[in-house]
């Protein structure tokens, strides 16, 4: 497996041969370019926020990332075993220069990754993980004299965190606590539960916890998608629980599990987040171009208008930016809520969530009844290196030019009452092919169809 470089960080998987995974050279070679951008930035003393999720490897992959920053003479603040969002909330609170995060997100357990912030705690852009990436290659490095190193400090933010989110507007904790809500957390073993558990335990709810305790060994694959949720499933139906939640390793896709077992729809997650913020909030949404069409309807019924991004998370908040949106985020589960943090963040998810459901005053299942059936389809082809992905796309374009093409990332082919998404993937070595319909079985034939044509460029 090729080491990943991308807008979204540097990727891959733990083991092997130099140049082939992400190797302790790697680790340090990054962590260290990173710090180097940051000195060319800022004259004067430098900081900077570093957590990780539970992956087995995280340990060793912080050690090494906390000593390439000392080594160049920058502070550390560690959050140790932490959650994506929890490190972008705290890069400011802490008047950080920046901040990293050692999650490889869905990916299986063998995978790790650096992700990296900006002074602000949001994901650096394009251009400047292109300058990263160039000091790496040229292993432009300048270490401190030995009276200059860094020195580092432990913080716990897990409170911090979630006394922000119940400090939100739109958050109501005693109307929570009123419903005596049971849910159970599917946390995969990881972080999200230390976390999660804490935040609806002070939003008065009955917890189960399935998978929490953070060993970093993924019980099923940490993906939130349909076909590994059938223990959480199962379990909201034993246990008579009003609902489940699921986040992924470091804790920022959501996806929920109705009271009878069936599935909310991770894409419904921002569905009903952005529903209820627009009560009080009325603003542009934004998802991005692989999100569901039911975005847009719940936008059009508070006459708001809809925007897309171009995928991954900087497209998004740089979009939600530009309309001044209350509230976007991404189909797979991911909120972004300015108000909080520009950025994907479960407990904000969670804390919103239960507040609409309780307001609501209707069964988890009636309340995803409100909102329109669409179906989605997310397959992927896995790349090989004859594969030519941009020409791939370009035929494609070509072929339906006739259609509503948009073209800003990848290929969004839109037809009259379906959809699909032809993109190559930030975080794997796949094209990914998303589409949308009004029933599974037509989202599914349209995803097949593009594979066979796309198969036969």
């Amino acid at each position: 497996m090729t080491l990943i470089k991308s807008i979204s960080g540097i990727r891959g998987t733990i083991g092997g041969s130099t140049g082939d995974n992400l190797t302790p050279l790697d680790v340090v070679k990054f962590a260290s370019a990173y710090g180097m951008w940051l000195k060319n930035r800022a004259s004067g003393s430098l900081k900077v926020v570093v957590g990780r999720d539970a992956r087995m490897s995280g340990a060793i992959v912080q050690n090494l990332v906390q000593s390439s920053l000392l080594s160049l003479g920058i502070d550390v603040v560690d959050l140790g075993l932490s959650t994506t969002p929890t490190v972008e909330i705290a890069v400011p609170l802490e008047k950080a220069s920046g901040g990293i995060i050692l999650t490889a997100s869905h990916n299986p357990k063998q995978w790790n990754a650096l992700k990296l912030l900006n002074e602000k705690g949001e994901f650096v852009s394009a251009a400047d993980g292109a300058e990263i990436l160039s000091i790496a290659e040229n292993e432009a490095f300048d270490f401190a004299q030995v009276d200059d190193l860094g020195v580092s400090v432990e913080k716990d933010y897990l409170q911090i965190h979630i006394d922000a989110v119940l400090a939100l507007s739109t958050v109501d904790v005693k109307l929570v606590e009123k419903e005596n809500f049971k849910v159970v957390i599917d946390a995969v073993n990881s972080t999200g539960g230390i976390y999660i558990p804490a935040l609806l335990s002070q939003m008065g709810v009955e917890v189960v916890e399935l998978y929490c305790e953070p060993n970093g060994k993924f019980p099923h694959n940490p993906e939130p998608l349909p076909e590994h949720l059938h223990d959480l499933c199962s379990l909201v139906k034993e246990t008579n629980s009003d609902l489940g939640f699921v986040v992924d390793p470091d804790v920022d896709r959501l996806a929920i599990v109705s009271e009878d077992g069936t599935l909310f729809g991770e894409e419904y997650t921002l569905v009903a987040v952005a529903d209820h913020v627009m009560k009080t909030q009325k603003g542009d949404t934004v998802s991005n171009l692989s999100s569901t069409r039911a975005l847009r309807d719940v936008s059009e019924k508070y006459g708001v208008n809809y925007h897309a991004s171009a995928v991954g998370e900087v497209n998004v908040v740089a979009k939600m930016k530009e309309v001044n949106s209350p509230i976007g985020g991404e189909g797979n589960g991911g909120i972004i809520y300015p108000e909080l943090h520009y950025g994907r963040d479960s407990l904000v998810g969670v804390a919103l969530f239960l507040t609409h459901l309780a307001q609501s005053k209707v069964s988890c299942s009636e309340l995803r009844k409100q909102y329109t059936d669409y179906y989605m389809s997310k397959q992927k082809i896995q790349l090989t290196p004859e594969i030519d992905v941009d020409n791939i796309l370009k035929v494609m374009a070509k072929n339906y030019s006739k259609e509503d093409v948009n073209t800003i990332d990848g290929v969004k082919i839109n037809f009259a009452n379906e959809w699909v998404h032809l993109r190559k993937s930030n975080t794997e070595p796949i094209i990914r092919v998303y589409t949308e319909s009004t029933s599974p079985a037509k989202a599914n034939q349209l995803a097949q169809r593009f594979i066979n044509e796309i198969n036969l460029v």
